[in-house]
């Protein structure tokens, strides 16, 4: 009942969508009603063809022409309205594929990010792309047969009744048969479907990491344990796709042998009823081409029915992408943060990734406008997540941070990451120019202004010998550009944007040593009035910072300048001295 259940709720949201389209959905029956009717009209047009072949010698060959001809133009005009229903039915299908995957893509710009840590990305990538396919190919077989099958099926009855209503009662009875196997085949098949699936998007996620891992997998020889793990998660694929056809392909050929056995008792009784004089043979011929009609959407209807179960199972598991909570939107009355000063206050924060493991526990920080704040301590001691609450990728679970005296719970989202400037060690760069990656955060920055960005941060030097300069494409993630051009690219971003408050997370972890003097040089003028939270392995690029704040386990366990923390000999000192000790 759940499944059931289940099935009803996603068969609503997605007649929901298709209610968009209702005029496409009008003219589409309307298509269909006139292809099935003119296709119904043939055998009549055919069955008073045979009655005037009287007897040997004895045709009527004017009238057949006449009948032959009225075929030919109803075929015509038939062919044409379908032709037209598949124009239809397609731009219906693609319109309501397109809302759902825009739906789905603005669902995730606006998830939070502790959606997107948990979900493996090729997962996600699996719902809006090959999930989506699924939904669209049962969607327009859906639309092309479905429509056009119960209308043959009414059609049909309608014309056998008017012919001969006995034989018609006998081809009724019998139909039922056709319906109760598909039906209790489909129902059967969808945990199936779902289980393909989920395997499916298990093994594009397995392929995506694995591509966008290469080379580490083979720096440490990974290739065959990935072969064998890819086969094991192939295999399961395969197993699940061949069980789900299986026995979904069980009911076409069920339906056919019902359907064969309608046809035959048509084609006794109708025997019978020609010897008895009660049926010409026209129109025992028209009838066994209605039963034929009659029986055969059934058929299509169960293929219909079976790919509709696998795309109820994709359009739920996109469904469940779309009606994912998002993040929780801004107060009614939150502030616009224009031009930060730069007083950032953390106040007995609080803060776990998972309930039952707390990681900040009573975190306190009072950081003046333009202080350089540097944060390190030991892999896993929540550096990164202080900078997620500063920039509210995640809210605290207690406490309170605030910037210029306002807590940042109480500022749009956007306004405040707007006064943050961030680079981090894992660079991203989107494809296109090199000058539309450099002014993502400033689109209107004049190419003056684009150049000297790119010269304080020393990258000018290495844009100018590319190809086209700052009109040279680059691929998804800087291409062919090294790490610490790709870093440069990053820091040149944020020179041009000039924020009020920087975060700096090993920024320059990928630049050799002597580029990173000059970097080093850029970001001492660049945060000359800017409050900047620099997060470092190498003590040495934080000997100048205004307060160093080390932590572990969560907590901020000393604090204070360079001297004073190497003096006082604790924590840091250790830390320090390990670095570059003899």
């Amino acid at each position: 009942m759940p499944k059931l259940k289940a099935n009803n709720s996603t068969l609503k949201k997605v007649l929901g969508r298709i209610a968009r389209y209702r005029l496409n959905a009008v003219l589409s029956i309307l298509l269909s009603a006139v292809y099935v009717g003119l296709s119904l009209y043939v055998p009549i047009l055919a069955g008073r063809a045979i009655d005037n072949v009287i007897a040997p010698g004895s045709v009527d060959y004017a009238q057949i022409m006449l009948e032959l001809t009225k075929i030919a133009v109803v075929a015509a005009i038939a062919a044409l309205a379908q032709w037209l229903m598949n124009i239809i039915n397609n731009s219906m299908t693609y319109n309501v594929v397109k809302d759902m995957r825009t739906e789905a893509f603005d669902r995730l710009m606006k998830l939070p990010l502790s959606y997107i840590d948990a979900h493996p990305y090729g997962e996600t990538v699996s719902r809006i792309i090959a999930d989506v396919d699924q939904f669209a190919d049962g969607l327009l077989l859906g639309f092309s047969q479905l429509f056009t099958g119960i209308l043959t099926i009414i059609g049909t009855l309608i014309f056998m009744l008017s012919v001969n209503a006995p034989i018609t009662l006998a081809v009724v009875i019998l139909t039922p048969l056709s319906l109760f196997v598909a039906r209790f085949i489909a129902r059967r098949t969808h945990s199936m479907f779902a289980r393909q699936g989920e395997d499916r998007a298990e093994q594009t996620a397995f392929v995506e990491e694995m591509i966008g891992n290469q080379k580490v997998v083979q720096a440490f020889a990974h290739e065959q344990a990935n072969e064998e793990r890819f086969d094991e998660i192939n295999k399961c694929l395969s197993e699940s796709s061949l069980q789900a056809i299986f026995y979904s392909s069980i009911t076409n050929p069920a339906t056919r042998f019902i359907n064969s056995l309608v046809y035959a008792a048509v084609g006794l009784t109708g025997a019978f009823a020609a010897v008895a004089g009660s049926i010409t043979v026209g129109g025992l011929s028209a009838f066994l081409s209605y039963a034929n009609q009659y029986t055969k959407p059934f058929n299509e209807i169960s293929g219909v029915i079976t790919e509709f179960q696998n795309a109820l199972v994709c359009a739920e598991r996109i469904f469940a992408l779309i009606e994912e909570p998002t993040e929780e939107p801004d107060a009614s009355d939150a502030c616009v943060l224009d031009h930060a000063e730069g007083i950032v206050r953390a106040n007995a924060v609080a803060f776990s990734y998972v309930a039952d493991r707390p990681l900040i526990k009573c975190l306190d920080l009072d950081v003046k406008s333009g202080e350089r704040v540097a944060i390190v301590g030991p892999t896993g001691c929540g550096k990164t997540t202080l900078i997620n609450l500063l920039m509210r990728f995640y809210d605290v679970n207690a406490g309170s941070i605030s910037v210029d005296g306002t807590d940042i719970r109480n500022i749009t989202r956007h306004s405040l990451r707007r006064n943050y400037g961030m680079v981090l060690q894992e660079t991203w760069l989107k494809e296109g120019t090199i000058r539309d990656n450099i002014v993502m955060g400033k689109p209107d920055a004049t190419e003056e202004e684009i150049i000297a960005a790119a010269k304080a941060a020393h990258s000018h030097g290495f844009i100018t010998r590319l190809p086209k300069g700052y009109d040279t494409v680059i691929g998804e993630d800087g291409g062919s550009l090294s790490q610490g051009q790709k870093q440069l690219l990053c820091i040149t971003r944020v020179m041009l944007c000039l924020p009020p408050m920087l975060i700096l997370d090993e920024a320059t972890s990928s630049i050799d040593t002597r580029t990173e003097q000059h970097i080093q040089h850029a970001f001492a003028q660049l945060m000359q009035g800017r409050t900047s939270f620099i997060v470092a392995h190498r003590l040495s690029t934080i000997k100048n910072a205004d307060m160093i704040l080390v932590m572990k386990d969560g907590d901020i366990i000393e604090k204070g300048k360079h001297d004073e923390l190497v003096a006082r000999g604790g924590f840091y000192a250790a830390l320090y001295n390990s670095q570059f000790a003899r």
